[in-house]
């Protein structure tokens, strides 16, 4: 521990005019030194200066005197980049007060020099400053002082504006931090949405939430509660992404498709959002368009998706497909996750097929837009033994869609779509492991041209273009097949009549699939 404040202390003086540059040096030194198991329980990641510099360059708060929240503010960049930003200003504030809350004591050494470095220039501009930092953890503090049972003895106040990036691990439903937010109706199965609900609720109104943090809030049956809770008292006024996953945290090598947001405690709010992106946090370039609140999260969505479209050809995109009409409930179609856990099913678990087994499939038996059973030269089991326990984890043999749940980073589109034919495996029953989605009618197969055209339908690139519209990770969820928008049974139909062996290549599929979607 006196090795890493001494980093801090030998990476230079903070001048006025450098003071992001002095905590970006001391980050860059004492990131390498961290305990990498302790980074992962508290899901830290230290928040390089381009990227504060960015965040902070958001904020609109035009109050004389603002006071700043800064949850889980490690060594305090994105503190020093909001003052630097407002120190800046042709009208700066007459004071700022600042709430930095961590609960690393390695880094509260390092975040007492930031925050003294912050009062220097601030002084020198004629700005009043007054710090606070409170060593605690931020889910415990925030709940403390939201709920009013201040055993912590903290009393964290409102704020004007939160600047944050939180931490990202998952928390167990049992979990301490479980607890804490449901003690405020929050529920959460992550920290970093725990900690953007406790911030949201520390705003004063009229408030604005400056955050970067995983985009897989936006979609999916896991964050569905936080959105609700989110829009319920906050309205978005810039989203942007990055073109590359490793944009934001290249140095920690942290692969995460990221979102920079800008809320304001305020649902009344009507003006228009900026969506944009860029190549980095730190590019010149930056594409954006402005769109209603509306287009970003249609306000009829039981499920409160977040659309993320920067381009304006997205826009097009949805309004095309949207014109197909057609839904899954519609095409009398389900969706479902495959029932064989491989751990907990071991015992039934075989290399080869035996007399008495059913077919096993696992995402690595696709092939050219089919399931190729049995895999002689992979390394998973091609079978499911029959007997105790094996009957719930079966479906009757049949025509079959099958999506991968996760995609690599390698692969062209996040939707890869194979069909599971059953005349050409044989045998009563098939089994389709966790990893794979399965698409079927009232738990059967489906008709065989169907499934071939729904394959090529799903396999095509503007549905690869739509999905990444409002999802930004690589898992495909059957709540996310249950959101997109489907052609008719006929025209997908008519579609798979066009096959002819084999599912036709990238070029014919989407040229196909397009003329579904024409403008013409």
């Amino acid at each position: 521990m006196p090795r890493r404040n001494r980093v801090l202390r030998e990476s230079g003086s903070v001048g006025t005019t450098s003071l992001l540059a002095a905590v970006e040096r001391s980050r860059r030194s004492v990131s390498p030194l961290l305990d990498p198991v302790q980074r992962g329980n508290l899901g830290q990641f230290l928040t390089p200066a381009p990227l504060a510099t960015f965040l902070a360059s958001m904020t609109r708060c035009k109050l004389d005197e603002i006071r700043i929240l800064d949850p889980g503010a490690g060594a305090g960049a994105l503190s020093a980049a909001m003052v630097e930003s407002l120190c800046h200003r042709a009208s700066p504030p007459e004071s700022i007060e600042l709430t930095a809350v961590e609960v690393d004591p390695i880094m509260i050494g390092h975040l007492r020099e930031t925050l003294a470095a912050c009062e220097t220039l601030c002084e020198e501009r004629g700005i009043r400053f007054r710090s606070r930092v409170v060593q605690a953890d931020f889910l415990e503090a925030g709940a403390d002082s939201l709920s009013g049972e201040l055993f912590s003895g903290v009393d964290l106040g409102r704020f004007d504006c939160a600047i944050l990036n939180p931490p990202y691990r998952k928390i167990g439903t049992a979990s301490l931090e479980r607890q804490l937010l449901r003690r405020l109706g929050i529920e959460s199965t992550n920290l970093y949405t725990g900690f953007l609900a406790i911030a949201a609720r520390l705003l004063a109104p009229g408030g604005e939430m400056i955050a970067i943090t995983p985009r897989s809030f936006c979609n999916g049956p896991y964050f569905e509660p936080f959105r609700h809770d989110l829009l319920g008292k906050m309205r978005f006024c810039r989203m942007h992404v990055f073109d590359s996953r490793n944009s934001a945290f290249s140095d920690d090598k942290v692969l995460q498709e990221n979102v920079v947001f800008h809320a304001v405690k305020d649902r009344k709010l009507r003006s228009p959002v900026i969506v944009s992106a860029s190549p980095s946090p730190d590019a010149q370039v930056i594409r954006q368009r402005e769109i209603a609140h509306g287009a970003l999260v249609h306000p009829d969505d039981p499920h409160a998706v977040i659309h993320i479209v920067p381009e304006p050809g997205g826009a097009s995109l949805r309004r095309r497909l949207g014109r197909l009409g057609g839904s899954l409930a519609s095409l009398r179609i389900g969706v479902s996750t495959g029932r064989v856990v491989d751990f907990r099913a071991k015992a039934l678990l075989r290399a080869q097929p035996e007399p008495e087994s059913a077919p096993l499939i696992y995402p690595v038996h696709f092939k050219d837009g089919f399931v190729d059973w049995p895999g002689t030269q992979i390394r998973k089991p091609n079978a499911l033994a029959l007997g105790p326990g094996s009957t719930e984890l079966l479906v009757p043999t049949g025509c079959y869609v099958l999506t991968k749940r996760f995609t690599s980073k390698e692969e062209r589109r996040r939707i890869v779509a194979a069909v599971f034919d059953g005349d050409r495996v044989g045998g009563p029953a098939v089994a389709f492991e966790n990893h794979l989605n399965y698409f079927h009618r009232d738990g059967a197969g489906l008709p065989r041209t169907l499934a071939l055209g729904l394959a090529m339908f799903l396999n095509s690139t503007i549905i690869d273009q739509y999905f990444r519209q409002f999802s930004g990770h690589t898992q495909v969820n059957a709540s996310d097949l249950r959101s997109l928008p489907y052609p008719s049974e006929s025209d997908l139909t008519a579609l798979g009549e066009q096959v002819d062996g084999i599912l036709p290549d990238q070029l014919i599929t989407d040229e196909l699939v397009g003329k579904l979607v024409s403008d013409d």
